[in-house]
């Protein structure tokens, strides 16, 4: 069990929201929701759960999903939990330095002496993601409209980088070679280093080449665990993105309705068959979702409005071309609870939902997603208390198969 928080500083309506921009620079107020923030952490790691998770968001002005440091928050928990693993879902390698990432990710895993996961994803908002790339030359690789140039572009900058934080994870001097980043650079020429015959020396072998330039790199440190922490891969609708988990044994995060992650929980199986995997359904499988309990169908209702509405109707929905530009008629409310990806009700319906989910799809990870401070504080611990003591000891989850694939951890 994940529990994921969307940091989304509160308001009392969306147009409370608007009379208030930009939230995102509202110092206070970030500054309370961060620190109560730890005590949810607490609670998750009280509770038992596997493990406590962030995002990577920038540029968030009106307040939704203020996560622009994932490994500063992960560093920060690091020092308060004592059993539950910390992490992020994830960093959006398209705009990212793969060696930066490695770096970064290996001291967390030092800090939490092994009790850390790496989360990766494509990244889908152009609006940071274009800015934060341009250096890369990743500028407008969103994943959107699947299979279209923008879409192709940006799966062959994440998997690129992907097999490029692996080596640096693995190997102890690396020569990155890729189409959209490489390592020395210039890769042609090497480095003039001054202090090169101490790299030659003492460094790692190959850095140096026979012309005293720098010709490969050792990143530093080496990750905790060994070879490297888990990793988590953000997945939603191309089957591409399975296979390329399956054949890593990343393990596959869902943000799509149950259909969907049935037909690629089965397709995670066969690719990984391929790899040399035998992995079993549901195995690293990891489905999240959006939690209310409530004594009521209307309390539960009550709690959508109030929790989760703004968000949905105002950021999530304009990414989905299938809604209509005129919207005024939608019933939000119900449209979230049809959406497949929010369970909740009282007790007994979000427990039969997650039931009938495990039927078809027996995760071995359930990230649990709140919209905490939109969400109080103490709502979410609730909420999180009655999850962990009274839903999950329902749900059978499989039992790994043990298959050989290097993982750095325990599901």
């Amino acid at each position: 069990m994940i529990v994921q928080i969307y940091p989304m500083l509160p308001t009392e309506s969306r147009e409370e929201r608007e009379q208030l921009r930009p939230l995102g620079r509202d110092r206070e107020l970030y500054h309370e929701v961060l620190h109560d923030w730890l005590d949810i952490v607490k609670a998750a790691d009280e509770l038992g759960c596997w493990g406590v998770s962030t995002i990577e968001h920038h540029l968030h002005s009106e307040g939704y999903e203020v996560g622009p440091s994932p490994g500063v928050v992960n560093g920060w928990w690091a020092s308060h939990v004592k059993q539950a693993r910390i992490g992020a879902l994830g960093y959006v390698l398209a705009t990212q330095d793969p060696i930066r990432v490695a770096e970064e990710c290996a001291v967390l895993d030092h800090l939490t002496e092994g009790r850390f996961f790496c989360g990766v994803a494509r990244g889908y908002q152009s609006r940071w993601t274009n800015i934060l790339g341009q250096a890369s030359e990743s500028v407008a690789a969103v994943a959107t409209d699947m299979g279209k140039k923008d879409d192709i572009r940006n799966r062959e900058i994440f998997e690129e980088r992907v097999e490029m934080l692996l080596k640096c994870w693995t190997e102890d001097s690396v020569e990155l070679d890729g189409d959209y980043y490489q390592a020395p650079y210039p890769l042609e020429t090497g480095i003039d280093y001054p202090a090169w015959r101490s790299a030659r020396d003492a460094g790692a072998d190959g850095e140096i080449g026979a012309d005293g330039r720098v010709r490969r790199v050792s990143v530093v440190p080496k990750p905790y665990q060994d070879p490297y922490p888990p990793i988590f891969q953000a997945v939603s609708a191309s089957p591409d993105s399975i296979r390329f988990a399956a054949s890593n044994g990343f393990r596959p995060t869902y943000f799509t309705k149950l259909g969907k992650m049935e037909e690629f929980s089965h397709l995670y199986v066969e690719e990984g068959r391929k790899a040399g995997h035998d992995f079993v359904l549901g195995e690293r499988q990891n489905m999240c979702r959006w939690i209310h309990v409530a004594d009521t169908e209307k309390e539960y209702d009550e709690k959508l409005e109030a929790y989760d509405r703004d968000i949905y109707e105002n950021f999530y929905v304009p990414f989905f071309p299938q809604f209509p530009d005129d919207t005024s008629s939608i019933d939000w409310v119900q449209n979230i609870k049809d959406s497949g990806i929010f369970h909740g009700g009282t007790l007994e319906q979000l427990t039969e939902q997650f039931v009938s989910a495990y039927e078809r799809v027996p995760a071995e990870f359930i990230t649990l997603i709140f919209h905490y401070a939109q969400i109080p504080k103490q709502e979410v611990i609730n909420e999180l208390e009655v999850f962990m003591t009274k839903v999950l000891p329902e749900l059978e989850v499989p039992e790994p198969s043990g298959a050989a694939v290097p993982v750095g951890g325990v599901g």
